[in-house]
């Protein structure tokens, strides 16, 4: 088997659908399976995708919802492909786009990561799908929405064209096509990520372990990201900070001090408080 793809679906019926469809409907010159994991659910849209889809797509039904990262490490147990693809059960895969990210895989043995074009419904670039990973610094200026005329400091490197090929840190989780030696060598998505995160965590671990990430900007996907509702759950903003409290204290508390782990950590804090002091006027709206 060549291609593993995982797709992880959350009372998604329509857009799980949609995205197995996108897949389906073109012809590879590999072989390929789709790995579909439903987590938890806990209405009909695991029944109906499978109705939809009985003998061409591998299904694995999670007896409980444990995250975005466990759902995905359940299929990832389970491939059978020398590339594994992660893919977002809100997305569109566009023509030639998998035939291309592999065929660019194969000619480059030392890339450990692969990400495409993310565009979102608009027709805009989602910048998730570039970017350096996070610090104190650009983090503080993104958070807070200061502009910055620092290459070291753009996070989404809005500074590069979109439409080429370069190595950056780190892909969005949306769509990322993985040689499945480097996932061996570093292991599974860490799943202390329940949502957001992980996907950062993982490049993370695959460029420190001497491989490259790389972005193909001259194939793209559609990513309908926050198409159901511009309202966040209260949920959804905690695990959000959440995130960033795992990753920071993984990677760079260690090599920090006291004072600066303790301003980063009450930072979180409030502007998690405040995210959520806001949304409550939003769901009065």
């Amino acid at each position: 088997m060549n291609l593993s793809i995982v797709i992880v679906n959350y009372r998604t019926f329509d857009m799980t659908r949609d995205t197995v469809n996108s897949i389906l409907e073109y012809s590879y010159p590999f072989t390929y399976e789709v790995i579909v994991v439903d987590n938890a659910s806990g209405d009909d849209s695991l029944e109906r995708l499978e109705d939809c889809f009985k003998d061409k797509v591998t299904f694995i039904a999670s007896s409980e919802n444990n995250g975005f990262a466990s759902g995905n490490n359940q299929a990832l147990k389970r491939v059978s492909g020398d590339y594994v693809l992660l893919l977002n059960s809100d997305t569109v895969v566009w023509e030639n786009t998998l035939e291309s990210i592999y065929d660019y895989m194969e000619s480059h043995g030392d890339v450990g990561a692969c990400g495409c074009r993310v565009l979102l419904e608009s027709g805009e670039l989602d910048k998730a799908c570039k970017r350096t990973f996070p610090n104190v610094k650009n983090s503080f200026f993104r958070l807070f929405h200061i502009p910055t005329k620092s290459k070291d400091d753009n996070y989404n490197l809005t500074d590069l064209p979109d439409g080429e090929v370069y190595e950056i840190d780190c892909l969005t989780g949306a769509f990322m096509f993985i040689r499945k030696e480097a996932l061996d060598e570093v292991g599974l998505l860490d799943e202390s990520f329940f949502m957001y995160g992980e996907d950062i965590d993982l490049c993370y671990r695959i460029k420190h372990a001497g491989w490259k990430i790389v972005y193909y900007g001259k194939s793209s996907i559609t990513h309908f990201k926050g198409a159901s509702s511009k309202k966040q759950k209260n949920k959804l903003i905690y695990e959000f900070y959440h995130a960033m409290y795992i990753y920071y204290k993984k990677h760079h508390a260690g090599e920090s001090s006291f004072i600066v782990n303790i301003v980063v950590y009450l930072g979180m804090a409030v502007l998690c408080c405040l995210k959520l002091f806001l949304n409550l006027f939003k769901n009065k709206s």
